[in-house]
């Protein structure tokens, strides 16, 4: 039971059920590979599927024989120093380096299929994009920051709270009765913290002042 808790878990990123192996030339300075000047591209050094597995430690692309299983050749994948590089005469074709035992060696892979050639791209792409993720993470990936709303102010928050016997009231057009509320609504809506009454000018319903009487000592 402990063995098997102990095991470590791996995944299959991609296979490709058949892939073939070329032998190629040494890369002419700064002029990249080409898949054309690799002889006879129908007849390969070897031929098998081709598995990308990713573990804990990393990304390892193997190349083992289809019937058995037996490995020809493993290169670890690491984003920082990518070991897959396409060539530039084909989008089915690209080259590899294949280290072990501090030893080095390029070898040129080829798809049967331009569809199993991109899907071989995008699981490196996105494991490229995972690993760039870990390696650098942004502050969005925060759940704390991610639950706060861009558009509202990090700072402190305003307490619109009521203190203990402060009210505030509303004017009510046609009524001369406050509503009086236990809420801070004073500070949104505008209200005065005091008694508002509905001045002589406004559109309320108050009794319209008289104008004064004329005077007694007028001349006639």
């Amino acid at each position: 039971m402990d063995d098997f808790l102990n095991e470590e878990v791996e995944s299959i990123l991609h296979i490709a059920r058949e892939v073939s192996v070329y032998k190629i030339p040494p890369l002419k300075a700064n002029e990249g590979h080409r898949a054309g000047e690799w002889g006879d591209l129908a007849q390969p050094l070897w031929k098998g599927r081709m598995r990308i597995i990713e573990k804990s430690a990393g990304v390892s692309i193997l190349y083992e024989d289809s019937a058995t299983g037996e490995l020809f050749a493993k290169t670890e994948y690491d984003p920082s120093r990518p070991s897959v590089e396409a060539v530039l005469d084909s989008s089915r074709y690209f080259v590899v380096r294949v280290e072990e035992g501090g030893k080095k060696a390029y070898i040129g892979m080829g798809f049967a299929e331009r569809t199993d050639s991109f899907d071989f791209n995008v699981a490196l792409q996105d494991y490229t994009k995972r690993w760039k993720a870990a390696q650098n993470p942004s502050p969005h990936d925060d759940p704390e920051t991610d639950s706060q709303s861009p558009h509202v102010s990090a700072g402190p928050k305003k307490d619109y709270s009521l203190k203990e016997g402060q009210t505030f009231s509303i004017s009510i057009p046609g009524k001369k009765k406050t509503a009086t509320a236990t809420s801070g609504v004073s500070d949104l809506l505008g209200a005065s913290s005091s008694s508002g009454n509905t001045s002589a000018g406004g559109g309320g319903g108050g009794i319209p002042l008289l104008p004064p009487p004329p005077s007694s000592n007028r001349k006639k």
